[in-house]
């Protein structure tokens, strides 16, 4: 590769470094990396920052929606083979926690938004119908709305996968308040990056009292919890359930209070990149699609979707002018564990075959977006031609 070729990542997160090892500092001078301590402030900040009751600090997201629907089915009597509504077009972790909890995952079409269709929800409630996940896919809301709506019409359940959308703003109000569990996610890439952690928050107190003993290997105590209580039986726990060890730790948590400082000033910034691309891309429609954002959505913008005719093709030319997308996210419905539902999502399937995700990242400048869209549009053109 020539020395003067650029490399544009499709990701590359930007930590505030100095602030962040000032707050590992703290941790590593105090003796305490784990569970509490700063994964307890990191939590009030979220709770503070969002607006919801509860946040429990995870090591993932994934860990986050397994607990969400294990705990929903246990408090509400779900049975096993009931059915919860999902996407498609989603990365896997939101799909597996339905069947890891024993229930069918039944999948909606999405829309031009490449979130959930609430006509083709309406469409797949049956008496089996318990609840409704929702994802906001690279941080847009879709048709949020009306899912809700429709989770209270038909008496559902509303999980909202949030993965993509910290910061996301709906009618200048961050979205959740109205489901029974948000969950988010910190990973590396995400738009608050940690090196992997997540969020579960639920709307009931009692739910997010049980993910606490069941992200604790269902113990009653966590560790920070019986240090920071006096009294001469503080080492004493019960077991209440067979869970599993998913909490967060400290270390992750003090990069999360450094970045969460930042998330609305980032967010801008990634609002105009799209912008950028938007300005470009909406000259050339006959060759390049846009995803749908509703005008109320002030959207987290976590990825940049476009569509074209020859996706892969057009990969492997970008590659070759040094951009690097990605593909966010292949049908769920081709892989053998959902293969029932394979071809029921005309909308979902098209998109997985020609949908690319552009860089979308802090470092991007202007003459960067404008060099992907000049690469994109000119591949495009030569594809059309022949």
């Amino acid at each position: 590769m020539s020395e003067n070729k650029r490399e544009i990542q499709l990701f590359t997160p930007t930590f505030q470094v100095e602030e962040c090892l000032e707050e590992i500092r703290e941790c590593l001078e105090k003796g305490w990396t784990g569970l509490g301590f700063k994964t307890v402030q990191f939590e009030e900040a979220w709770k503070a920052y969002t607006g919801l009751n509860n946040a429990y600090y995870l090591n993932s997201a994934t860990a986050g929606l397994n607990l969400a629907v294990e705990i929903l089915k246990e408090g509400y009597g779900w049975a096993d083979g009931d059915e919860i509504i999902t996407t498609p077009l989603t990365f896997v972790s939101t799909n597996h926690a339905i069947p890891l909890a024993g229930m069918k995952a039944v999948f909606a079409d999405i829309d031009d938004t490449n979130c959930l269709s609430p006509a083709s929800v309406e469409e797949h409630i049956t008496d089996k119908t318990r609840a409704v996940i929702f994802v906001g896919i690279g941080g847009n809301t879709g048709h949020y709305e009306e899912i809700v709506e429709i989770c209270r019409k038909h008496d559902l359940k509303l999980i909202l996968d949030a993965a993509h959308m910290s910061g996301t703003r709906l009618n200048g109000v961050i979205p959740g308040k109205e489901a029974e569990v948000v969950i988010y996610s910190y990973q590396a890439v995400k738009n608050l990056p940690t090196a992997d952690s997540g969020m579960v928050c639920f709307r009931e107190a009692k739910f997010d009292e049980i993910a606490r003993k069941k992200g604790w290997l269902g113990i009653n105590k966590d560790t920070y919890s019986r240090t920071v209580n006096a009294g001469n039986y503080k080492w004493k726990y019960d077991v209440e359930y067979v869970g599993q060890k998913l909490h967060g730790n400290s270390i992750m948590a003090a990069i999360a209070l450094v970045q969460l400082r930042y998330l609305d000033r980032d967010n801008a910034y990634r609002r105009q990149l799209a912008e950028w691309y938007r300005e470009r891309f909406s000259q050339y429609p006959d060759l390049i699609g846009l995803i749908t954002i509703p005008e109320n959505c002030s959207s987290s913008c976590h990825l940049f979707q476009i569509l074209v005719e020859n996706r892969d093709e057009m990969i492997l030319a970008l590659n070759s002018a040094g951009i690097y997308p990605g593909v966010h996210y292949a049908d769920n419905t081709l892989y053998r564990m959902y293969a029932y539902a394979h071809s029921t999502c005309p909308r979902a399937s098209y998109v997985s075959d020609h949908v690319i995700s552009l860089p979308m990242h802090m470092r991007l400048t202007y003459d960067d977006v404008q060099y992907i869209c000049d690469e994109v549009i000119k591949i495009a053109k030569e594809q059309r031609q022949a």
